[in-house]
Protein backbone atom coordinates (compact mmCIF):
# COMPACT_ATOMS: atom_id res chain seq x y z
CA UNK A 1 0.00 0.00 0.00
CA UNK A 2 1.35 3.32 -1.07
CA UNK A 3 2.32 5.85 2.09
CA UNK A 4 2.52 9.21 2.51
CA UNK A 5 5.23 10.93 0.48
CA UNK A 6 7.21 13.58 2.87
CA UNK A 7 10.52 14.14 0.92
CA UNK A 8 11.20 17.08 -1.79
CA UNK A 9 10.87 16.96 -5.13
CA UNK A 10 12.99 14.21 -7.69
CA UNK A 11 13.33 15.76 -11.17
CA UNK A 12 14.16 13.30 -13.67
CA UNK A 13 16.11 14.88 -16.69
CA UNK A 14 17.82 17.53 -13.96
CA UNK A 15 20.96 18.51 -15.84
CA UNK A 16 19.18 19.55 -18.83
CA UNK A 17 18.05 23.05 -19.82
CA UNK A 18 14.88 23.06 -18.46
CA UNK A 19 15.55 20.73 -15.40
CA UNK A 20 18.93 22.85 -14.58
CA UNK A 21 16.23 25.88 -13.90
CA UNK A 22 13.23 23.56 -12.06
CA UNK A 23 15.93 22.35 -9.68
CA UNK A 24 17.05 26.45 -9.03
CA UNK A 25 13.61 27.20 -8.51
CA UNK A 26 12.45 24.59 -6.34
CA UNK A 27 15.67 25.41 -3.78
CA UNK A 28 14.83 29.11 -4.44
CA UNK A 29 11.48 28.90 -2.54
CA UNK A 30 13.10 26.36 -0.10
CA UNK A 31 12.13 23.16 -1.44
CA UNK A 32 14.38 20.50 -1.49
CA UNK A 33 15.39 19.28 -5.30
CA UNK A 34 16.98 15.90 -5.93
CA UNK A 35 18.58 16.07 -9.28
CA UNK A 36 18.69 12.91 -11.62
CA UNK A 37 20.37 12.70 -14.89
CA UNK A 38 22.39 10.26 -16.80
CA UNK A 39 25.77 12.51 -16.80
CA UNK A 40 27.63 14.68 -14.52
CA UNK A 41 25.94 17.33 -13.12
CA UNK A 42 28.64 19.93 -12.60
CA UNK A 43 26.38 22.90 -12.81
CA UNK A 44 23.93 21.96 -10.52
CA UNK A 45 22.74 25.08 -8.51
CA UNK A 46 23.81 25.54 -4.93
CA UNK A 47 21.69 23.17 -2.53
CA UNK A 48 20.64 20.21 -5.46
CA UNK A 49 21.23 17.11 -4.39
CA UNK A 50 22.08 15.53 -7.73
CA UNK A 51 22.97 11.54 -8.55
CA UNK A 52 23.22 9.43 -11.46
CA UNK A 53 20.23 8.09 -13.16
CA UNK A 54 19.49 6.68 -16.56
CA UNK A 55 16.46 5.74 -17.71
CA UNK A 56 17.37 5.51 -21.34
CA UNK A 57 18.66 1.83 -19.70
CA UNK A 58 16.47 -1.01 -19.70
CA UNK A 59 16.91 -2.00 -15.48
CA UNK A 60 16.60 1.53 -14.39
CA UNK A 61 12.99 1.47 -13.56
CA UNK A 62 13.52 -1.03 -10.41
CA UNK A 63 16.59 1.70 -9.43
CA UNK A 64 13.50 4.27 -9.84
CA UNK A 65 11.84 2.76 -7.71
CA UNK A 66 14.55 1.93 -4.65
CA UNK A 67 15.31 5.50 -5.28
CA UNK A 68 11.51 6.62 -4.62
CA UNK A 69 10.95 4.66 -1.56
CA UNK A 70 14.10 5.52 -0.09
CA UNK A 71 13.72 9.27 -0.82
CA UNK A 72 9.95 9.56 -0.78
CA UNK A 73 9.34 12.99 -2.83
CA UNK A 74 6.00 14.62 -2.96
CA UNK A 75 6.53 14.87 -6.73
CA UNK A 76 8.29 13.68 -9.78
CA UNK A 77 9.12 16.18 -12.12
CA UNK A 78 9.36 14.26 -15.72
CA UNK A 79 11.95 16.56 -17.78
CA UNK A 80 13.52 13.68 -19.87
CA UNK A 81 12.95 13.87 -23.56
CA UNK A 82 14.71 16.84 -25.06
CA UNK A 83 14.56 17.21 -28.89
CA UNK A 84 17.95 18.55 -29.47
CA UNK A 85 20.45 16.36 -31.01
CA UNK A 86 18.41 13.88 -31.81
CA UNK A 87 17.56 11.60 -34.99
CA UNK A 88 14.16 10.42 -35.65
CA UNK A 89 14.43 7.50 -34.76
CA UNK A 90 16.35 7.89 -31.17
CA UNK A 91 12.85 9.90 -30.41
CA UNK A 92 10.88 7.10 -29.29
CA UNK A 93 13.51 5.75 -26.91
CA UNK A 94 14.82 8.93 -25.42
CA UNK A 95 11.09 9.92 -24.80
CA UNK A 96 8.49 7.54 -24.49
CA UNK A 97 10.13 4.30 -23.39
CA UNK A 98 11.87 6.07 -19.99
CA UNK A 99 8.54 7.49 -19.09
CA UNK A 100 6.99 4.54 -19.23
CA UNK A 101 9.52 3.05 -17.36
CA UNK A 102 9.14 5.73 -15.08
CA UNK A 103 5.40 5.09 -14.44
CA UNK A 104 6.20 1.53 -14.06
CA UNK A 105 8.29 2.53 -10.98
CA UNK A 106 5.68 4.84 -9.92
CA UNK A 107 3.29 1.77 -9.59
CA UNK A 108 5.49 -0.71 -7.47
CA UNK A 109 6.86 2.64 -5.11
CA UNK A 110 5.90 2.30 -1.75
CA UNK A 111 4.98 6.16 -2.04
CA UNK A 112 2.40 7.70 -4.23
CA UNK A 113 3.84 11.16 -5.41
CA UNK A 114 2.39 13.59 -7.52
CA UNK A 115 4.04 13.58 -11.17
CA UNK A 116 4.43 16.73 -13.28
CA UNK A 117 5.08 15.76 -16.64
CA UNK A 118 6.53 18.06 -19.40
CA UNK A 119 5.16 17.80 -22.89
CA UNK A 120 5.54 19.92 -25.77
CA UNK A 121 3.12 21.96 -27.65
CA UNK A 122 4.51 20.28 -30.62
CA UNK A 123 1.96 17.38 -29.30
CA UNK A 124 -0.14 19.53 -31.60
CA UNK A 125 0.88 19.47 -34.74
CA UNK A 126 0.15 22.05 -37.58
CA UNK A 127 -1.19 25.54 -36.47
CA UNK A 128 -3.29 27.53 -38.58
CA UNK A 129 -2.11 30.32 -39.12
CA UNK A 130 -3.75 33.25 -36.96
CA UNK A 131 -5.05 31.03 -34.82
CA UNK A 132 -4.26 29.67 -31.46
CA UNK A 133 -3.61 25.42 -30.25
CA UNK A 134 -6.16 23.48 -29.69
CA UNK A 135 -6.71 19.67 -29.70
CA UNK A 136 -7.02 16.92 -31.26
CA UNK A 137 -3.44 16.52 -31.03
CA UNK A 138 -2.12 15.48 -34.44
CA UNK A 139 1.57 15.93 -34.70
CA UNK A 140 3.79 15.39 -37.84
CA UNK A 141 7.27 15.21 -36.79
CA UNK A 142 8.54 11.99 -34.97
CA UNK A 143 9.25 14.18 -31.91
CA UNK A 144 6.03 15.48 -31.58
CA UNK A 145 4.52 11.79 -31.95
CA UNK A 146 7.04 10.67 -28.93
CA UNK A 147 6.09 13.34 -26.99
CA UNK A 148 2.18 13.04 -27.52
CA UNK A 149 2.49 9.20 -26.90
CA UNK A 150 4.73 9.85 -23.23
CA UNK A 151 1.60 12.35 -22.51
CA UNK A 152 -0.71 10.18 -23.19
CA UNK A 153 0.74 7.44 -21.46
CA UNK A 154 0.80 9.58 -18.75
CA UNK A 155 -2.58 10.47 -18.81
CA UNK A 156 -4.23 6.91 -19.34
CA UNK A 157 -2.06 6.18 -15.94
CA UNK A 158 -3.83 9.03 -14.27
CA UNK A 159 -7.56 7.84 -15.55
CA UNK A 160 -6.63 4.50 -14.07
CA UNK A 161 -5.81 5.69 -10.80
CA UNK A 162 -2.08 4.56 -11.18
CA UNK A 163 -1.13 8.02 -10.57
CA UNK A 164 -1.81 11.35 -9.55
CA UNK A 165 -0.47 13.32 -12.59
CA UNK A 166 -0.54 16.61 -14.86
CA UNK A 167 0.82 17.50 -18.20
CA UNK A 168 2.33 20.98 -18.84
CA UNK A 169 2.46 21.12 -22.44
CA UNK A 170 5.75 23.77 -23.05
CA UNK A 171 6.14 25.99 -25.94
CA UNK A 172 9.38 26.99 -27.47
CA UNK A 173 11.79 27.94 -24.93
CA UNK A 174 14.58 30.58 -24.72
CA UNK A 175 16.66 31.91 -22.02
CA UNK A 176 19.87 31.20 -19.76
CA UNK A 177 21.05 27.88 -20.79
CA UNK A 178 19.74 26.93 -24.64
CA UNK A 179 21.44 24.81 -26.11
CA UNK A 180 24.22 25.75 -28.46
CA UNK A 181 22.45 23.01 -31.10
CA UNK A 182 19.91 25.35 -31.08
CA UNK A 183 18.75 28.41 -33.67
CA UNK A 184 19.82 30.91 -30.80
CA UNK A 185 22.66 28.79 -29.78
CA UNK A 186 23.96 29.02 -33.70
CA UNK A 187 23.86 32.60 -33.86
CA UNK A 188 25.36 33.03 -30.41
CA UNK A 189 28.37 30.94 -31.30
CA UNK A 190 28.92 33.36 -34.51
CA UNK A 191 28.55 36.67 -32.35
CA UNK A 192 30.89 35.79 -29.61
CA UNK A 193 33.61 34.54 -32.24
CA UNK A 194 33.40 38.34 -33.58
CA UNK A 195 36.86 40.45 -32.62
CA UNK A 196 36.18 43.81 -31.33
CA UNK A 197 36.01 46.64 -33.76
CA UNK A 198 35.86 44.31 -36.69
CA UNK A 199 33.52 44.51 -39.50
CA UNK A 200 29.96 42.93 -39.35
CA UNK A 201 29.80 39.45 -38.84
CA UNK A 202 28.35 37.00 -41.42
CA UNK A 203 25.35 35.00 -40.06
CA UNK A 204 24.11 32.58 -42.95
CA UNK A 205 20.66 31.43 -41.92
CA UNK A 206 18.22 29.14 -43.81
CA UNK A 207 14.80 30.89 -44.36
CA UNK A 208 13.02 32.10 -41.09
CA UNK A 209 9.49 31.78 -42.12
CA UNK A 210 8.11 30.21 -38.60
CA UNK A 211 6.11 32.24 -36.28
CA UNK A 212 6.49 30.71 -32.97
CA UNK A 213 4.81 31.36 -29.00
CA UNK A 214 8.24 31.52 -27.00
CA UNK A 215 9.05 31.49 -23.47
CA UNK A 216 11.66 32.20 -20.75
CA UNK A 217 12.61 28.92 -19.52
CA UNK A 218 12.74 30.94 -15.63
CA UNK A 219 9.20 31.41 -16.56
CA UNK A 220 8.76 27.05 -17.06
CA UNK A 221 10.64 26.51 -13.89
CA UNK A 222 7.83 28.82 -11.84
CA UNK A 223 5.22 26.93 -14.06
CA UNK A 224 6.25 24.08 -12.49
CA UNK A 225 7.32 24.96 -9.15
CA UNK A 226 3.05 26.15 -8.86
CA UNK A 227 1.93 22.45 -10.34
CA UNK A 228 4.09 20.99 -7.47
CA UNK A 229 1.59 22.27 -4.99
CA UNK A 230 -0.31 19.43 -4.47
CA UNK A 231 -3.57 21.71 -3.19
CA UNK A 232 -3.15 22.95 -6.89
CA UNK A 233 -6.47 21.29 -8.12
CA UNK A 234 -5.01 20.53 -11.75
CA UNK A 235 -4.38 16.43 -11.60
CA UNK A 236 -5.70 15.05 -15.00
CA UNK A 237 -4.56 18.15 -16.74
CA UNK A 238 -3.45 19.21 -19.64
CA UNK A 239 -1.89 22.65 -19.38
CA UNK A 240 -0.02 24.83 -22.07
CA UNK A 241 2.71 27.01 -20.81
CA UNK A 242 3.75 29.46 -23.29
CA UNK A 243 3.27 33.79 -23.90
CA UNK A 244 0.00 33.28 -25.70
CA UNK A 245 1.92 35.13 -28.92
CA UNK A 246 3.15 34.19 -32.28
CA UNK A 247 6.49 35.85 -33.06
CA UNK A 248 8.69 35.64 -35.63
CA UNK A 249 11.54 33.44 -35.27
CA UNK A 250 13.78 36.18 -37.90
CA UNK A 251 12.53 39.02 -34.75
CA UNK A 252 14.30 36.98 -31.83
CA UNK A 253 17.33 36.57 -34.01
CA UNK A 254 17.31 40.23 -34.80
CA UNK A 255 16.87 40.63 -31.13
CA UNK A 256 19.91 38.21 -29.84
CA UNK A 257 22.21 40.34 -32.55
CA UNK A 258 20.70 43.64 -31.03
CA UNK A 259 21.23 42.86 -27.49
CA UNK A 260 24.83 41.48 -28.40
CA UNK A 261 26.01 44.37 -29.50
CA UNK A 262 27.52 42.86 -32.31
CA UNK A 263 27.48 44.52 -36.11
CA UNK A 264 26.12 41.34 -37.45
CA UNK A 265 24.27 40.79 -41.19
CA UNK A 266 22.03 37.85 -41.43
CA UNK A 267 21.61 36.32 -45.11
CA UNK A 268 19.04 33.86 -45.20
CA UNK A 269 19.56 30.97 -48.02
CA UNK A 270 18.56 28.15 -49.52
CA UNK A 271 14.85 27.15 -50.49
CA UNK A 272 11.81 28.64 -48.04
CA UNK A 273 10.58 26.38 -45.53
CA UNK A 274 7.10 26.13 -44.45
CA UNK A 275 5.34 29.28 -42.72
CA UNK A 276 5.06 27.37 -39.21
CA UNK A 277 2.90 29.54 -36.73
CA UNK A 278 2.27 28.64 -33.30
CA UNK A 279 0.79 30.13 -30.93
CA UNK A 280 -1.03 28.70 -27.15
CA UNK A 281 -3.38 29.95 -24.75
CA UNK A 282 -1.95 30.93 -21.20
CA UNK A 283 -5.39 31.60 -19.53
CA UNK A 284 -5.93 27.95 -18.85
CA UNK A 285 -2.10 28.21 -16.58
CA UNK A 286 -3.52 31.11 -14.84
CA UNK A 287 -6.54 29.62 -13.76
CA UNK A 288 -5.41 26.34 -12.75
CA UNK A 289 -1.79 27.43 -11.37
CA UNK A 290 -2.04 31.00 -11.16
CA UNK A 291 1.02 31.50 -13.58
CA UNK A 292 1.53 34.22 -15.82
CA UNK A 293 4.55 34.83 -17.78
CA UNK A 294 7.02 37.48 -15.67
CA UNK A 295 10.01 37.44 -18.30
CA UNK A 296 9.76 39.68 -21.51
CA UNK A 297 11.19 38.11 -24.75
CA UNK A 298 14.40 40.63 -24.70
CA UNK A 299 14.68 39.56 -21.00
CA UNK A 300 15.11 35.56 -22.01
CA UNK A 301 17.24 36.78 -24.80
CA UNK A 302 19.23 39.32 -22.84
CA UNK A 303 20.15 36.50 -20.06
CA UNK A 304 20.95 33.66 -22.93
CA UNK A 305 23.49 36.37 -24.15
CA UNK A 306 24.74 37.21 -20.87
CA UNK A 307 25.08 34.00 -19.56
CA UNK A 308 26.61 32.59 -22.89
CA UNK A 309 29.45 35.20 -23.22
CA UNK A 310 30.13 34.52 -19.32
CA UNK A 311 30.58 31.07 -20.60
CA UNK A 312 32.71 31.33 -23.76
CA UNK A 313 34.68 34.19 -22.16
CA UNK A 314 33.72 36.31 -25.14
CA UNK A 315 34.83 40.46 -24.89
CA UNK A 316 31.95 41.39 -26.96
CA UNK A 317 29.79 44.30 -24.70
CA UNK A 318 25.97 43.54 -24.39
CA UNK A 319 24.08 46.47 -25.13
Amino acid sequence: MSGPATGGVLVLGGSGFVGREVCAALTARGQRALSAARGPQDGAAPGVRAIRLDLGSDDAGQALAHLLDSERPHTVVNCVGSIWGRTDAEMAPAIVAPTLRLLAALGRAAVRPRLVHLGSVLEYGPVPAGTTARGPARPDTEYGRAKLAATEAVLAAHRAGDVDALVLRVANVAGPGTPAVSLLGRVAARLAAAAPGTGPVSVELSPLRAHRDYVDVRDVADAVVRATDRHVPAAGAVVDIGRGEAVPVRELVDLLIAVSGVRARVTERGAPGAADWMRVDPGPALDLLGWRPRHSLTDAVRAYWEAHRKQTGDSAVAA
